[in-house]
């Protein structure tokens, strides 16, 4: 269903499994059924904050950006900051990786044109 290119620094341990299970459940969720591509970047606030200005014009760093693609089978990129997913964890009282897991269904629920006000 999903192909899940995931990207992390060696710095930053995640849960692969969990990210590409958090992402197949969102499209199966929102009943996409046909064979996507989603890639998945576990950065450091410098870059989520590159990221966020160069295609935002916003200078802070973001817990989660998406970048949408047009058409499939490339559905688009998702970056999650891991400091700020972390930090929002321990605010949560949940696992690092749970909290990773929410921010990606978040951004692949914008991929699929789904947004928050």
């Amino acid at each position: 269903m999903a192909h899940v290119l995931i990207s992390a620094d060696s710095k930053f341990p995640v849960n692969k499994a969990k990210i590409k299970a958090a992402v197949e459940a969102t499209l199966r969720e929102r009943r996409v059924t046909s064979e996507v591509e989603v890639s998945v970047l576990i950065c450091g606030r410098r870059k989520s904050q590159a990221l966020a200005k160069k295609y935002l014009r916003d200078n802070t760093p973001h817990n989660v950006l998406s970048f949408p693609q047009e058409g499939f089978p490339v559905l688009g990129d998702i970056a999650v900051c891991y400091p700020l997913a972390q930090r929002e964890a321990n605010d949560d009282n949940v696992l690092v990786d749970t909290k990773i897991g929410e921010l990606v269904s978040h951004g692949v629920l914008h991929l699929l044109g789904i947004h928050h006000e």
